[in-house]
């Protein structure tokens, strides 16, 4: 069996789970001369559906009334793992990063009922302002019919991981030891591979902080746990997450 089909996120509850919670994806349509259209997008997974929200036009809209074939990805960067994680230390090609991808391939309509425009609206807001603090929309409001929601509907969805699973026992230690050791050594360089924002403006034992319990969980679902506190390692086998 190779990687590929290794790699394979089995879990229809875990693909679900992990739309659910993603902030950006990217679908990508085909425009009237062949060409591939990508742009990314806030997005809502309901009810075995992608739904996306925009302006009433739009190169993404018009490339759908011509071909409503189209594509939408969304993934997650883990951790990047530098060469020198690897033996030998020097060696560029080893370099890899630990990742979560989903990829569907479907149909796009644009909804045009109301009520399931401000259902799904609505569903959108709360994923993205989980702090509340704002009246939900009806499906009389003018917003509602102002603007443009579509629907992807899967024919196909695959999801990918990569966190180690099928490294040696013995690199697969030494790697996730080396993880934790950049998380000590060098917190910010761990931090500043997640894009984080401000940076800069935290203060050494927050940022100390941070990127320890990222590593830490990182190293978690590479089925290790770490047994002693900061900054000392002890790492031990624990149940992989299995995907």
């Amino acid at each position: 069996m190779n990687f590929g089909e290794r790699s394979k996120i089995k879990s229809k509850e875990r693909i679900a789970k992990f739309l659910e919670t993603e902030h950006t994806g990217r679908i990508a349509t085909i425009d009237k001369n062949g060409f591939p259209f990508v742009a990314p997008m806030n997005f809502v997974y309901d009810n075995d559906a992608i739904y996306i929200h925009g302006f009433p036009r739009g190169e993404k809209y018009d490339n759908i009334k011509l071909n409503s074939k189209c594509g939408f990805e969304v993934d997650k960067e883990l951790a990047f793992l530098p060469s020198y994680f690897f033996e030998p230390p020097t060696d560029a090609s080893l370099t890899d990063t630990l990742y979560i991808s989903v990829v569907i391939k479907g149909y796009a309509e644009l909804v045009t009922d109301n009520a399931e425009k401000a259902k799904i609206l609505n569903k959108l807001i709360a994923k993205y302002q989980i702090e509340g603090g704002y009246e939900s929309l009806r499906p009389d409001m003018a917003t509602i019919r102002g603007v443009n929601l579509m629907k992807i509907k899967p024919e196909i969805i695959t999801g990918k991981y990569k966190l180690g699973k099928y490294w040696n026992p013995k690199d697969k230690l030494r790697i996730t030891t080396r993880i934790m050791e950049r998380a000590i050594k060098n917190p910010k360089r761990t931090l500043e591979l997640l894009n984080v924002a401000g940076l800069n403006k935290l203060d050494d034992k927050t940022t100390k902080e941070l990127a320890w319990i990222h590593s830490s969980e990182i190293v978690r679902m590479m089925g290790f746990q770490n047994n002693v506190k900061y900054p000392d390692i002890s790492l031990s086998s624990t149940e992989e997450v299995d995907w």
